[in-house]
C-alpha cells in the first residue's frame, strides 16, 4: 500500500507533459512534429515556399484552439539537400523521440534515404516534398502522400500533348534521382501510346553542360521539349534551349515554376506550359484558396503560390488526421484516421487514403507563364 501511494505521489511530482505524454512529441498541451527541408541549397527558394504555407496554417491552427488543446509546432531543420544531413536530421528527430511524425520532408534522394528508417521505426512519413514512386508503395506502413507523384503528373503532360496531335518529343532531365523518376515517368507514358522520345538528355545539376544539351536537344527536332529540372539550373536551360530556338514549345512539372524561377525567367518564361499539383492559389471561388489566401495575409505574406498553397494543403491535412484520432494521441490512431478520410473534400480539394502510401490527392492541372510572369490556367 505504502508503495503504491509513493508511486502515485512520484506521478504527481512529474512535469504535466510527462504525465499525459502518450507518443512521442505529445504532451497535455502540444504536438511536435519534425521537418527535415532544404532552405539553403540549390533548390531553398521552393523550399522557403512550401514552409511558408505551412507555417501559416499552423499559426491559425494554434490561435483556433490547436487539436484537442493542444498547440501544433514545427521544428524544421536545414539539411540544404544534402542527402546525409537530412538523414542525420532525421535520426536526431527519431532518436530523441522529440517529435510525434516526420513532416513534409523536401526531395526525392533526401526523403529515399530516410525512408526505412521512418518505416523501421514506426515514424509517420508525413506529405513529403516529392512526387517519387518509392515512397508509394502499397507494402509501406508509416507512409502517408498528399501530392500526385511525378508518373502522374507526366501523364497529364503526354495525355494533352498527345491529344494535341504532337509525337515528336524530347525530354532534358536533371542528373539525379528526381530528374531519372521525372524521365521514367514520361518515357512511361509516351510508351503507353506507342511513342518513343525523339531524344533525351541528362543536365548537371549545376547547370555546366546546359549549352551542350541544348544543342543536342534541338538537334533533334523535337516539337516540344519536356523540362525534367528544379531549382536554379532551370533558369541556364530555359535560356540555352530559347538560344537554340526560340520557337521551341516548353512544357514542365510543378518543381519548375518557383516564385524566385519565374522572376528571374521574365520574359523567357512566357508560354511555357507547367503541370501543378495543387490548384491555383488565387481561385476567388475555391474556399480552401480563400482561407489559405487568409491565412498568408495574416501572417504578412503577400505573395501567393502554388508552393505555399501545398505547404497550407499538407498542413491542413495533418489536423485533420490528428482530430480524427481523438485526445489520446498515438502513431497507429493517427494512421487509422488518415484512412476514414475517404473523398473527403478540404474545401474544394478532394483527398482518399487507404491505398497504402499511394498519393491521397490525384490533382493535375496545367498552368502557363503569361508575359507578366505569372502562372495563369
Amino acid at each position: 500500500m505504502a508503495f503504491l501511494a509513493a508511486c502515485a505521489l512520484a506521478a504527481l511530482l512529474l512535469p504535466t507533459g510527462a504525465r499525459s505524454q502518450s507518443a512521442p512529441g505529445v504532451t497535455a498541451d502540444k504536438i511536435t512534429v519534425g521537418q527535415t527541408i532544404a532552405m539553403s541549397g540549390p533548390f531553398g527558394d521552393i523550399a522557403r515556399e512550401l514552409l511558408k504555407g505551412s507555417q501559416a496554417y499552423f499559426n491559425v491552427l494554434n490561435r483556433t484552439g490547436g487539436i484537442h488543446g493542444r498547440q501544433v509546432e514545427l521544428v524544421s531543420k536545414d539539411d540544404g539537400y544534402i542527402t546525409a544531413r537530412a538523414l542525420d536530421n532525421a535520426k536526431q528527430f527519431i532518436d530523441s523521440q522529440s517529435v510525434f511524425c516526420l513532416f513534409s520532408n523536401f526531395g526525392t534522394p533526401t526523403n529515399e534515404a530516410i525512408l526505412p528508417l521512418a518505416e523501421s521505426s514506426g515514424t509517420p512519413l508525413f506529405a513529403s516534398f516529392t512526387g517519387a514512386l518509392s515512397l508509394r508503395s502499397k507494402d509501406l506502413k508509416s507512409t502517408m502522400n498528399i501530392r500526385a507523384s511525378y508518373a502522374d503528373e507526366a501523364e497529364h503532360l503526354v495525355k494533352q500533348l498527345h491529344t494535341l496531335g504532337v509525337r515528336k518529343i524530347a525530354v532534358v532531365y536533371q542528373n539525379n534521382t528526381l530528374g531519372q523518376e521525372i524521365l521514367q515517368g514520361v518515357s512511361d507514358s509516351l510508351g503507353k501510346r506507342g511513342i518513343k522520345p525523339v531524344w533525351t538528355g541528362a543536365i548537371e545539376p549545376d547547370s555546366s553542360n546546359a549549352e551542350a544539351m541544348a544543342a543536342k536537344a534541338m538537334g533533334a527536332k523535337p516539337e516540344v521539349l519536356i523540362l525534367g529540372i528544379a531549382g536554379k539550373s532551370t533558369i541556364e536551360v530555359i535560356k540555352a534551349v530559347k538560344g537554340a530556338n526560340a520557337g521551341i514549345q516548353l512544357y514542365a512539372l510543378s518543381i519548375l515554376a518557383t516564385p524566385a524561377n519565374l522572376r528571374a525567367l521574365g520574359k523567357l518564361g512566357r508560354g511555357v506550359v507547367v503541370s501543378q499539383v495543387v490548384p491555383l492559389p488565387t481561385s476567388p471561388t475555391m474556399s480552401l484558396a480563400r482561407e489559405y489566401r487568409a491565412a498568408m495575409t495574416e501572417a504578412g505574406h503577400t505573395d501567393f503560390t502554388h508552393l505555399s498553397f501545398e505547404g497550407y494543403i499538407n498542413g491542413r491535412i495533418l489536423a485533420e488526421g490528428l482530430k480524427r484520432a481523438g485526445r489520446n494521441l498515438t502513431r497507429p490512431g493517427f494512421i487509422s484516421a488518415l484512412h476514414t478520410l475517404q473523398r473527403y473534400d478540404a474545401g474544394g480539394l478532394m483527398v482518399s487514403f487507404g491505398r497504402g502510401a499511394a498519393s491521397s490527392s490525384s490533382f493535375v492541372e496545367l498552368t502557363m507563364i503569361d508575359s507578366d510572369g505569372k502562372l495563369i490556367k
